[in-house]
């Protein structure tokens, strides 16, 4: 280390050595927990491995590691151009030639010492000392391998080697030679410990080569600790060190200037750091702390304390997987500091990762490298690199090359071939041979792909991965302690980094002024002192003043300067009487007396702050039920109608939920229990474009999970109801398994939605333009060979342009100007635009119209930096963006994200609202003004002609109901703000002047006391209206999930910036509608129902349970399906036990189905399936739930299952098949089965067996049950069979209309009824066993007999089902 010159000229150096005499190199083992040397004990540096001498040690005072401070004049090193002074030529001359001879001199030593070392290895006089027991699960802990030994030549070693240094720190004294000069010290900065703060920088006179690594600064970390790990900030010039006592440093610049140091674990070392945007990530053996440059606490993520984490890998801004010596690798999302995954490994695990755009690359401690998977970390690929141990690797382009040791002679050693493989072919190419021991390397790829070879004691070579390394090429490290610990590359290639294991940090560069990125922000500094020292304050001195300790002036309010209506006393308000008491009191003088009611505890009366605070216990902001509804809400910022809306489960779930309380229209609403319905208000603006419901409802093909197929059935479901609510749970479902929507965050946990954690308008708006992709992408693909089996082709757009880049698309024409002349056009397409707000510091903010605003956006112009070919560099470049032709539905992305933009957006309004005024009044209303009641009816007055709408009608109005765009012939964008009424003129051109109506806006609500939600207003057109209502006319609606409540148009326009936020808008081109093809053609045809390939592999070998239809069967309107189905559940239900012992479910259980039968309802073969699937499910099944389904682990996976399994996207299009037929489903509770199935089915085709045997405001009866009382049939014994359901459903249809309409008298069949109920009550609803007692049905000889019919399951001994019935062959179709 070096010491800045003295104002004299000379400089005083303080020269740090550690002589390490005897060592030989490349006999360093490994240690087994990193796949590096072992990490020694905090603040003392590690001796190397092999130093386990025998013979007994001397005094280690003696032989202790001495600091010798050499008081030489040091003489500066002579520049071009320069002419040195200060000292005789000759003198110089002299003592450099004299140097120069000591060190060949001391180069011949060391040379001979080695060859004397090797000799003496070889003839086998080394000596062999058993290696520490290595911890478990390490290199050689396990698998039954001995351990093993290293033989080394102790000879010629200084055995004070084997023991650490002593701190540095602790007191100078005993460190440092009394006999010295302490004037040596001082221009060295030292704190109350005598640890030297500042780093030592090189004399600015050494001079560095352009283009050649040496030298340029040399810093302190912590005196005495070893530095664990180095990391090259990626957003700063900032170098950052963690040592072996947790301790963390940055040092600034090339001049390493000290930044920030501060303690990230009291015990455990650092062993990797990782930069990130916002602060920097530690890891230390079981920690994980994410922490500011400043050194604050972001988060602290403990892991449990058998883990032995050694290395992180940031896979995306918000992903990071952790490994170590374990046999999982931990995802964690940072978002949510949250683990998302674990990844299985093999044991001993993972001590390197690195990532390439192809795979992870994973060290093991086995000398392994294994290639993983981007997606599913399943391994691809591995490579056995070394023997012994791995000890770095580095991957670069198409090439991986590693260094580690070798098992030799029973021991291990440094392998001084690096390994080269070539990832294209996936093997092995020419190992690379080097002149030093490895331990380090890095690509560091500037005109070449060079390596950086790095060995432990500092000596350094470049070569090319597929060349051959030259000796000349090597230079070596001055470190202050024996071993060089760590090292890193910069992210511009300019710098080197190494830690030795004295707490040293070396910065290498091959330039002075060097750059640690290509392009870093600005660093915040600590604001500078304002006084120098501060007087000492005695605090037990009560007459001590205060303002001894100066404070800066300052013209803001203080802190502690309370307003006075802050600091008044509010006593507590006394609680209300109860009426009872004020009822029954008689008053004596001024006492009242009254007999207690026994309403509350003795002595114990409720005290309520607010009286609201009961009513929003529970975040039910809407009445669930009719009681309550009468009340009066209290003021509350955000308007009733707005709030969000939950759903109140019950003991019979939804069936007694009042939805008409909020709905009274006929459209349909969507549920939001499911996750990731945020997006429901956007399901409703699309549905409510009349092109993209056709042609999502025209568009079928075979991927199993299509958002557009998935959309479209959503949207039928939605036709079909009247005024009930719909769930999207099978286009959720599709919609989590797209990788685009998590790689976009667009995946909420179920936790995160309510709890607020996420900005609900940035992640609609990243979805609104997801969605237009995705769709834009599917529709691309629906003619040719992806079309559905039987699927006829669509009647809307090709397969070259969709109809979602008809209605959405817009081409754009971007124009790059480098300031060298240089210009590129290139043309693109995109299907929504973002709004730009200006860039202005001027208070107050300028008028815009909203017009301006938008075109801004679309033509925009941005000064950004861009690669220049002409210039061959990064340049800074003038981007404009220009508009070829305009789009039939404008959509517009509001990103208010900010304080700013909202304020910005509320500034406009009040602009737009003073010219309204000043239009219609003819004066200005400054701000702030109110307009009385008089002026307003005086405005407003019949008599003078004018009928305008209400001030509050006004207010926070700033964007309008329509807008004109014209591109000019010089394709110049022109827009205007527009009115609903004006109509173009007869000179404007309808394929260059287009007007559009706003269609639709989806509004952010700030609800504190629930997180927030999303709602749209949509404005629904005419033929909505005539399908739902039989009326022809527009209306506006307000879309809350199952809330659907007309507004006037003027409300789905204001945005109160405090509670209300936009975010997506629709503008529709007028007359829309008459441009397309809106003919819907069913999709779906009988070829669905036809015979199909299980995707269970074993499923050939079982014997079928179903028969195929006939062409002869094929369904026909009123024909009867049996139906039943079987689920598992997915989720489990979420409730609270109250203090009375209720229970009330917050969130019900998930479902998903597993398997559906539908059996034959009529003909030779009623009773018969001809439909049963098993549904394969991609999402973890938490409970199969086999008691009551029958499904069994295994009956759903298709490496193992031996059943008929399918996808749900097969089995949905056979049902919905059957509906669009007309068939008549029998069945027991099918109102849940068809709700999980998510079915929208009309009511006169369902027969439900559960209310054909049920009096009003009894109890449901089981289908076991019924069958026991009226078929004397046991079903259901351990577990339950759908086709023994299905078929026994359709019997008990029979009875009953035997029972219904075969009775003499009307009632009785209420008799029958009346007479299972009270069976029911006396046998507790439960079937007696098989000898107790037998069905009513062969006691009762009243009952009239069952008419002739076909037998459920006809005779016919060729096909064997599951259940044991027979049936005649069929072949199928």
């Amino acid at each position: 280390m070096r010491v800045a010159q003295s104002p004299s000229g000379s400089s005083t150096a303080i020269c740090t050595r550690f002589w390490q005499r005897g060592v030989s190199s490349g006999s360093v083992p490994p240690d087994p927990s990193r796949g590096r040397l072992p990490s020694p004990p905090p603040r003392r540096p590690p001796p190397p491995r092999f130093l386990r001498s025998p013979a007994p040690r001397p005094s280690s005072a003696a032989h202790r590691l001495r600091v010798r401070l050499l008081e030489r004049p040091q003489q500066p090193r002579q520049l071009p151009g320069e002419v040195l002074t200060g000292g005789p030529v000759g003198a110089r001359g002299r003592d450099r030639g004299r140097s120069r001879r000591d060190r060949r001199r001391r180069q011949q030593q060391q040379q001979q010492s080695r060859e004397a070392e090797a000799e003496e290895t070889e003839r086998g006089h080394g000596e062999t000392v058993p290696p520490p027991e290595p911890p478990p699960g390490s290199l050689w802990g396990g698998g039954g391998r001995e351990p093993p030994v290293f033989t080394m030549n102790f000879e010629g070693l200084d055995p004070s080697l084997a023991e650490y240094a002593p701190a540095l720190h602790p007191a100078l004294d005993p460190v440092l030679d009394p006999h010295l000069n302490p004037s040596l010290l001082q221009n060295v900065e030292l704190d109350a410990e005598g640890v030297p703060l500042e780093g030592i920088a090189v004399p600015d006179s050494v001079h560095i080569v352009e283009g050649m690594y040496s030298e340029l600064h040399t810093a302190v970390s912590e005196v005495g600790v070893p530095v664990s790990v180095s990391h090259f900030d990626l957003h700063e010039e900032m170098l950052w060190v963690g040592n072996h006592g947790g301790h963390a440093t940055s040092f600034f610049g090339p001049t390493l200037e000290r930044y920030s140091s501060f303690q990230v674990n009291s015990s455990d070392d650092i062993r990797q750091i990782q930069s990130l945007e916002n602060g920097i990530l530690f890891l230390t053996k079981t920690n994980l702390k994410y922490m500011s440059r400043g050194g604050l606490i972001i988060f602290d993520y403990l892991m449990d304390d058998s883990e032995d984490m050694h290395s992180l890998l940031l896979t995306d801004s918000s992903t990071l997987l952790v490994g170590g010596l374990q046999n999982h690798v931990v995802e964690i999302d940072l978002n949510t500091v949250q683990e998302t995954q674990k990844y299985t490994v093999e044991v001993p695990g993972i001590t390197i990762m690195r990532q390439s755009n192809r795979f992870f690359f994973c060290g093991h401690t086995s000398g392994k490298v294994s290639l993983r998977d981007l997606r599913t970390f399943v391994v691809e690929h591995e490579f056995d690199a070394y023997s012994g141990s791995l000890s770095d690797f580095d991957v670069h382009g198409n090439l991986l090359v590693t260094c580690g040791f070798s098992s030799r002679m029973n021991g291990l050693a440094c392998d001084r071939f690096l390994k080269v493989y070539d990832l294209r072919m996936m093997r092995a190419t020419t190992p690379l041979q080097v002149h030093i021991d490895p331990f380090f390397l890095r690509f560091i790829p500037t005109y070449t792909s060079r390596l950086a070879i790095i060995s432990q004691t500092g000596q350094c070579q470049f070569c090319e991965p597929t060349g051959l390394a030259n000796p000349a090429d090597i230079f070596h490290v001055n470190t202050v302690g024996p071993l060089i610990m760590t090292f890193d590359v910069s992210a511009s290639k300019q710098a080197l980094a190494f830690g030795d294991s004295e707490g040293c940090v070396h910065l290498w560069a091959d330039s002075p002024e060097v750059t640690f990125n290509a392009y870093s922000r600005e660093t915040d500094f600590a604001l500078p002192c304002m006084v120098d020292t501060l007087p000492h304050l005695d605090w037990n001195q009560d007459l001590v003043p205060l303002s001894l300790i100066p404070v800066p002036l300052t013209s803001e309010t203080l802190l502690s300067d309370w307003p006075a209506a802050n600091s008044a006393p509010a006593p507590r308000r006394a609680p209300p009487v109860d009426p009872e008491i004020l009822r029954t009191m008689k008053k004596v003088g001024f006492i009242g007396y009254a007999p207690n009611p026994r309403t509350k505890l003795r002595n114990q009366i409720p005290y309520r702050l607010k009286e609201a605070d009961n009513e929003f216990d529970s975040f039910n902001q809407v009445p669930e039920s009719p009681i309550g509804r009468e009340e009066e809400p209290h003021l509350y910022m955000v308007a009733k109608k707005y709030r969000k809306v939950t759903i109140k489960y019950s003991k019979l779930g939804l069936e007694d939920f009042d939805f008409k309380h909020y709905n009274k229209t006929l459209f349909a609403g969507l549920e939001p229990h499911i996750p990731n319905a945020y997006c429901n208000c956007m399901i409703q603006v699309l549905y409510f474009l009349e092109p993209v419901r056709c042609l999502v409802q025209n568009h079928l093909c075979q991927k199993e999970f299509c958002l557009g197929c998935e959309l479209g059935l959503l949207f039928h479901m939605l036709d079909l109801s009247r005024g009930d609510p719909c769930q999207g749970s099978n286009f959720l479902r599709a919609f989590r398994t797209i990788p685009e929507a998590s790689a976009l965050g667009l995946i909420l946990a179920d936790s995160d939605e309510a709890t607020g954690k996420v900005n609900l308008g940035r992640l609609i708006q990243s979805w609104n333009r997801f969605i237009l992709t995705q769709l834009h992408q599917e529709t691309q693909e629906q003619e040719g060979p992806q079309a559905y089996r039987g699927a006829g082709s669509s009647s809307f757009g090709s397969s070259r342009d969709s109809v979602i880049g008809q209605l959405f698309s817009c081409e754009m024409e971007n124009c790059s100007m480098c300031r060298c002349g240089k210009e590129t056009v290139r043309v693109s397409s995109t299907l929504l635009f973002t709004l730009s707000y200006p860039e202005s510091t001027e208070k107050p903010v300028k008028d815009y119209e909203f017009a301006q605003i938008l075109k801004r956006s679309i033509c925009l112009e941005q000064n950004t930096q861009a690669w220049c070919e002409n210039c061959e560099k990064y340049q800074p470049t003038v981007q404009t963006r220009n508009i070829r032709c305009l789009p039939d539905v404008l959509v517009i992305n509001c990103e208010v994200n900010s304080s700013k933009e909202a304020d910005f957006w509320k500034t406009q309004a009040e602009y737009a609202f003073q010219r309204a005024m000043m239009r219609r009044g003819g004066f200005e209303i400054t701000k702030g003004k109110e307009i009385s009641l008089g002026e307003w009816k005086e405005l407003g007055n019949p008599d003078t002609g004018h009928s305008y709408p209400s001030v509050e009608e006004l207010k926070n109005v700033w964007i309008p109901h329509a807008i004109k765009m014209s591109l000019t012939k010089n394709k110049e964008l022109d827009v205007c703000n527009w009115s609903e009424s004006d109509e173009l003129s007869p000179s404007d051109d309808p394929d260059s002047v287009y007007v559009y109506d706003l269609m639709a806006t989806v509004v952010h609500i700030l609800d504190s006391r629930t997180g927030g939600s999303l709602v749209g207003h949509i404005k629904v057109g005419e033929t909505y209206h005539q399908r739902k209502e039989g009326v022809t006319h527009q209306q506006w609606y307000l879309f809350n999930d199952f809330l659907i409540e007309p507004v006037d148009k003027c409300e789905a326009v204001q945005f109160d910036m405090s509670w209300k936020v936009p975010a997506i808008l629709y503008y529709a081109r007028r007359n829309l509608n008459a441009k397309y093809n809106l003919v819907i053609k069913n999709p779906i045809e009988a070829s669905v129902l036809l015979a199909e390939a299980s995707l269970a592999r074993k499923q050939r070998k079982c014997h079928a349970t179903f028969i195929p239809l006939m062409l002869s069967e094929m369904p026909q309107a009123g024909d009867l399906v049996g139906l039943d189905a079987e689920f598992v559940t997915l989720n489990e239900e979420e409730a609270e036990l109250r203090s009375d012992g209720t229970k009330s479910t917050i969130k019900p259980s998930q479902m998903s189905v597993a398997r559906i039968t539908c059996v034959r309802g009529q003909g030779p073969n009623e009773g018969v399936p001809f439909i049963d699937d098993y549904i394969s499910t991609q999402e973890q099944v938490v409970d199969y739930l086999t008691q009551y389904s029958g499904i069994k682990p295994g009956d759903l996976d298709a490496k193992i299952s031996s059943k008929h399994l399918t996808t749900l996207k097969s089995t949905y299009l056979k049902l919905r098949f059957l509906i669009d037929v007309g068939v008549k489903f029998v069945g027991h509770g099918l109102q849940k089965d068809f709700r999980v199935i998510n079915l929208m089915v009309p009511k006169d085709q369902v027969i439900d067996t559960v209310y054909l045997f049920h009096i009003p405001r009894k109890r449901m009866i089981s289908l076991r049950f019924l069958a026991w009382y009226f078929l004397d049939l046991k079903i259901q014994g351990e577990t339950h069979d759908s086709i023994e359901d299905a078929r026994t459903a359709l019997q008990l249809y029979r009875k009953y209309l035997e029972l219904s309409q075969g009775g003499s008298e009307p009632d009785d069949f209420r008799k029958v009824l009346k007479a299972l109920y009270e069976k029911g009550r006396k046998l507790d609803w439960k079937v007696p066993e098989p000898d107790s007692q037998s069905s009513p049905k062969r006691k009762a000889p009243r009952e009239p007999p069952s008419p002739p019919g076909p037998l459920p399951a006809p005779p016919h001994p060729a096909l064997s089902l599951a259940d044991g019935a027979v049936f005649p062959p069929v072949l199928p179709l």
